[in-house]
Order: structure tokens, then C-alpha cells, then sequence
């Protein structure tokens, strides 16, 4: 029996094993999140998505269609053409399927909105974290000796911080509406 594994150590003996935990643990964490609608909802998104649910679909018009064309002897047509009833059901079953749909997707939309704000703050994290690595090469270099003048100018724009709201205002600018 060991003594308990640490984060850091774990993410030093396999980033990637360690990272795909994380991913994992989040996304378990954010399905055990979901409302009560939401689960149903999702349910029914997923079984309405289904090849099973077109092969009913398909079985259930061919037969609605026969019966109703008076094409099965001895069963008298209920919905005759053009099939009231059966368009009635079908509406319906389009509006609470179209609401189950905005219901996964508004879901799935704020998952994806988290996930952009972690990436961003890990983003502008690596970035911080990369100006302060060239700080202290450049202070190296420099205590060393070492010449680094064919850099030195691309190094001086790298050094400084990234403003994140001009380079926001300067993408505005640039993009497209």
C-alpha cells in the first residue's frame, strides 16, 4: 500500500493521463448538473435522434397510409385523406420535439460558454506565464553575456503585456460584422 498521489505529481508522471481525468471529471460533473427538465429533455433528444425512432416513424405512416387509403380490406378507413388527424399528431409531436431540442441546446450552449471562459482565463494565464519566462531568459542572456540583438526588437513586442482589451478592440475593428 502507497501513500496518496498528489496533482502535481500525477500531472508530471502523464499530463495527458491527468488531463483527460480533469476533462472527464468536469463533464461528469456538469451532466450530474442538469436540471430534472433538462435530464428529460436530453432523453428524449437522444431516443427522437435515433435510427430506432425513424424505423417507427416510417412503419407507423406506411400503415396509417394503407388503412386510411382504403387499402386494407375489411378495416374501415378513421383518418381519410388528407389525413387530419394524423397531421394533428404529427404537429405536435414537432412542437414538443422542437422544444425539447432548444431545451438540450440552450444547455449545451452554456456548457460551451464555461468551457470558452476557461479557456480564455487558461489563455491569458499561458500568456503571463510566457512574458515572464522571456523576462527571465533575457535577464539570463544578459548575465551571461550572451548577445541576442537579432531578436531584440521582435523580443522588446514580446515582452510587454498583452492588453487584452485593445487586442479585443482591435479584433472588433478587423472582423467582420
Amino acid at each position: 500500500m502507497g501513500h496518496p498521489i498528489n496533482a502535481d505529481e500525477v500531472a508530471t508522471a502523464d499530463p495527458m493521463a491527468y488531463n483527460v481525468e480533469a476533462i472527464a471529471k468536469l463533464e461528469h460533473k456538469e451532466l450530474h448538473r442538469r436540471s430534472q427538465g433538462e435530464k428529460v429533455s436530453d432523453f428524449f433528444v437522444s431516443l427522437m435522434g435515433s435510427m430506432p425512432f425513424l424505423i417507427f416513424h416510417v412503419v407507423w405512416f406506411a400503415a396509417w397510409f394503407t388503412i386510411n387509403l382504403n387499402a386494407v380490406p375489411g378495416i374501415t378507413p378513421f383518418d381519410p385523406f388528407p389525413f387530419g388527424i394524423l397531421t394533428l399528431i404529427v404537429s405536435s409531436e414537432g412542437v414538443f420535439l422542437a422544444i425539447f431540442i432548444l431545451i438540450s441546446q440552450n444547455r449545451m450552449a452554456r456548457q460551451s460558454d464555461k468551457r470558452a471562459h476557461l479557456d480564455l482565463q487558461v489563455n491569458m494565464l499561458s500568456e503571463q506565464e510566457m512574458t515572464m519566462m522571456l523576462r527571465m531568459q533575457r535577464r539570463l542572456c544578459e548575465h551571461l553575456g550572451v548577445e541576442v540583438d537579432t531578436v531584440k526588437e521582435e523580443a522588446k513586442q514580446l515582452l510587454k503585456e498583452t492588453d487584452v482589451h485593445r487586442l479585443v478592440n482591435a479584433l472588433e475593428e478587423k472582423l467582420p460584422t
